[in-house]
């Protein structure tokens, strides 16, 4: 028997008294960075690793509240999208031939870097929990398909019909000893709906250092593809060298452009810079150097969405489903942190365990989902558009 099921709704996140709890979003200057800074914060997460062994997954590790961002992986993954000072998503569409649009999509990938803050980390999303925003013209939706292994997806599509976003992800983070990294597998599909093209975008790593000093990082090759006109890039996020956590080049990218389906890869543009900065794009044949990117317009001073129609809330929204853990840990009430959190979890588990003694096979309520024989994860939205939310981000 197959079942689709939202999030239990029998606590006071109720769909008739649903109460959203949002917070800023990560970005280069201020918002919840400037607000998490406790004390000792090196040691505390040091001990946290105590009795896990090198190599050991980490996609199901017990997080404390006291380590939590009050918000869900699905809000950052959200935030992504919908969050950004200037719209490169739109820019995209508006590109006037192959090569402008996949440089389009390169600073659009860049702009979903954002800077993660040491020693705190989101919620893991329950099965079934959602999360829907509008920003102007772009609608996104998210839900969590699966817990083990967790799997997020999302579909953003557009007023004019110009873009659709489809993504499948599957964080895997591994404790290394001195390090954590997460791989994040999946692809993100971006598709330019009038040129008939669609780009799959990879993400970098998240490089978390404990030891010899304490950093956080995205590393890694991120590759965009296009079949239909054969261009490609690959950037490299790069690990920085410092000693101690003095020096080296930190949140350094950089790569190339080029035509794969020629055979040769002749480079067409170069990628240089740094993804907190600015990254510029220089034409190999005529030498011009431009701006592809620039982190102050595209992620400096964020704005927090806010909830637009109380009444259309889902009782799955992540924003409602963690909101007691979120007003908890922003009026840093600890122990009522812990305890909500508790809750949130111990209903999920207690509706897995009810429908599994009932021979009951959840299915996502928004979205298909289907594994290869690798492990691969596929995700297809069930409607042809996402509608507006009852949640905003406010023009500025």
């Amino acid at each position: 028997m197959q079942v689709e099921s939202e999030v239990d709704t029998s606590s006071t996140a109720a769909a008739t008294t649903a109460t959203a709890v949002l917070t800023a979003p990560l970005s280069l200057e201020g918002g919840l960075a400037a607000e998490l800074k406790p004390a000792n914060l090196v040691q505390r997460v040091l001990s946290l690793f105590r009795n896990v062994r090198p190599g050991a997954d980490l996609s199901h590790f017990q997080l404390p509240a006291t380590f939590n961002l009050p918000k869900s992986q699905l809000q950052l993954y959200g935030e992504g999208v919908y969050c950004a000072g200037e719209d490169y998503l739109s820019r995209c569409a508006r590109g006037k031939d192959s090569l402008e649009r996949l440089t389009g999509v390169v600073a659009w990938s860049i702009s979903t870097t954002r800077p993660p803050i040491f020693g705190f980390a989101p919620y893991n999303p329950v099965l079934g929990e959602t999360h829907h925003v509008s920003s102007g013209s772009i609608h996104v939706l998210l839900e969590q398909v699966s817990h083990r292994p967790p799997v997020s997806a999302l579909h953003a599509t557009d007023d004019g019909g110009n873009i659709e976003l489809v993504w499948c992800q599957n964080p895997v983070p591994k404790f290394h000893g001195t390090s954590i990294e997460a791989t994040v597998n999946g692809k993100r599909q971006v598709k330019l709906l009038k040129f008939n093209e669609t780009y799959e975008v990879d993400c970098p790593n998240l490089l978390i250092r404990l030891l010899p000093a304490p950093s956080v990082e995205w590393s890694g090759t991120v590759r965009i593809t296009c079949k239909e006109s054969g261009l490609e890039a690959e950037l490299s996020y790069h690990r920085s060298r410092s000693f101690l956590g003095i020096g080296g080049d930190a949140r350094c990218v950089n790569g190339k452009v080029f035509r794969s389906s020629s055979g040769s890869q002749e480079t067409a543009c170069e990628i240089d810079g740094h993804w907190d900065r600015t990254v510029s794009l220089k034409d190999v044949r005529s030498g011009e150097v431009s701006v592809l990117y620039d982190a102050k317009r595209a992620i400096g001073n964020l704005i927090t969405p806010e909830v637009k129609d109380q009444e259309d809330l889902s009782s799955s929204e992540s924003a409602v489903v963690w909101s007691e853990v979120s007003e908890a840990i922003l009026a840093k009430d600890w122990e009522k942190a812990s305890e909500a959190k508790r809750q949130v979890e111990g209903r999920a588990r207690k509706l897995d365990k009810e429908r599994n003694e009932r021979g009951e096979v959840w299915m996502p309520k928004h979205f298909s989902l289907s594994q290869d024989k690798n492990g691969k994860w596929e995700c297809w939205p069930l409607e042809k558009s996402v509608r507006p939310a009852p949640i905003i981000v406010p023009s500025s």
